[in-house]
């Protein structure tokens, strides 16, 4: 069944665009606002509106596959691509992708989706944000003209197998830590609660005291307000470099030390710390940290998982990352992979290697990018999927929670038939 027209519509996105160095810097907080002057080009405001794209497939029976283009919070930091704005890039995919993807057969996901990968703009590769809903709307346009599902068409493509049990999913809180993580106790999220410290003197603390002060509350917060005893969640905080920071990117023994009170601070539940350091300069520089410091937390038994993020944006970076075993789990951030074939197989690659898969995203995604990023969750099967998206927890958790018990609900039917 081919494709027969290419239809784009600006769209909103869950959350905001963030000048992450701008907020590093020391931005302030005005309700929502950020104050002072953005760093980052392209950014006219330290935060402003998410902007997405809806890429619209058009087959010749009339259905209408659609994805999402979308980039994440912290565009243009750590080696990302610019800002994403929908002005700029609509007429990118209209004049450069459309004419190769009108009248050719929706049959082969991998297949149009390395013919959409290799297009170039001026010498270089679209934008990630375009390659990532592009890919999306080609995945479901495939299912749709072969009457599978998406994540039956990604089992069968790259020789997996589309799991009988629900992927656990990770909900994150923003700023709103204490009333969010509420939420997520009462929705029984299995990996919470993010956590957002993004900054020393406000969040973690000087020598981790506001942190390690609020890893204890949350503990004694579970087990005090879960309604089944059984419930034990992960605990997994994104410190965005903070403590590298604090304690030195390469001073191992005192980040592990810290760690360590961490660990004791989160029992009975399992610890997930993700960028403990960022080294802001380049992504050997960070390999070389991760890597050092896992080999520290292993050699002294420390139980806590450290996930790699910062410099670890494309498939290229993550094979590097688990091939170093810079950290223990790594987040594959779904929209700096550029085509969700490439999400696809840095979660296989990652499970090769022995290495934890966190397939992840951005708060500023689309209910239909994550709704496809659950179709190759349950057809890859990772340890953990991101609720996204929004910070709010219950829309993001719905969306997610909600798309994956369909996939499973409707392949228990058509079995039962």
């Amino acid at each position: 069944m081919k494709i027969v027209d290419v239809i784009c519509s600006p769209g909103r996105t869950g959350f905001y665009f963030d000048d992450q160095r701008a907020i590093k810097g020391g931005a302030g907080h005005d309700g929502v606002f950020y104050t002072g002057e953005p760093v980052t080009e392209g950014f006219t405001a330290v935060r402003q509106a998410g902007e997405s794209i809806s890429v619209m497939l058009v087959l010749e029976d009339g259905q209408i596959a659609m994805g999402d283009c979308a980039a994440v919070q912290y565009s243009g930091a750590g080696g990302r691509d610019p800002l994403f704005l929908a002005r700029d890039f609509i007429p990118i995919i209209d004049k450069y992708i459309k004419p190769e993807l009108v009248g050719k057969e929706a049959n082969d996901f991998r297949g149009l989706c390395k013919m959409m990968e290799a297009i170039q703009v001026e010498g270089k590769r679209l934008h990630t944000a375009i390659r990532y809903g592009v890919s999306q709307a080609i995945l479901d346009a495939v299912a749709k003209a072969t009457g599978r599902l998406m994540c039956e068409v990604v089992a069968d493509e790259y020789g997996c197998t589309v799991s009988e049990a629900p992927i656990p999913i990770f909900t994150q809180s923003g700023d709103d830590r204490y009333d969010n993580s509420d939420k997520m106790i009462i929705k029984g999220a299995q990996v919470l609660p993010h956590a957002l410290i993004n900054n020393i003197d406000s969040k973690l603390g000087r020598n981790g005291e506001k942190l390690l002060e609020y890893v204890a509350w949350l503990s004694n917060r579970i087990q005090t307000k879960r309604v089944d005893p059984s419930y034990s969640p992960i605990l997994h905080i994104d410190v965005y470099g903070t403590i590298g920071a604090a304690f030195g990117n390469n001073n191992y023994k005192e980040m592990a030390d810290y760690l360590a009170k961490l660990e004791e601070a989160a029992k009975p539940f399992h610890l997930r710390i993700e960028g403990p350091m960022d080294c802001d300069c380049d992504r050997e520089t960070q390999v070389e940290a991760l890597a050092g410091l896992t080999r520290e937390m292993d050699e002294r038994g420390i139980n806590v998982e450290l996930v790699a993020d910062e410099w670890c944006n494309t498939l290229e970076d993550i094979k590097i990352f688990a091939d170093r075993k810079a950290g223990h789990m790594v987040q594959i951030k779904t929209p700096d992979l550029g085509g969700i074939n490439n999400t696809i197989e840095a979660v296989l690659y990652c499970k090769e290697k022995g290495i934890g898969a966190y397939q992840g995203g951005t708060c500023n995604e689309t209910d239909r990018s994550a709704q496809v990023c659950v179709h190759c969750a349950m057809a890859t099967q990772p340890v953990q999927i991101l609720a996204k998206p929004g910070m709010g927890v219950d829309e993001g958790y719905m969306i997610v929670y909600n798309e994956m018990n369909r996939i499973l609900a409707f392949r228990k039917a058509r079995k039962q038939k």
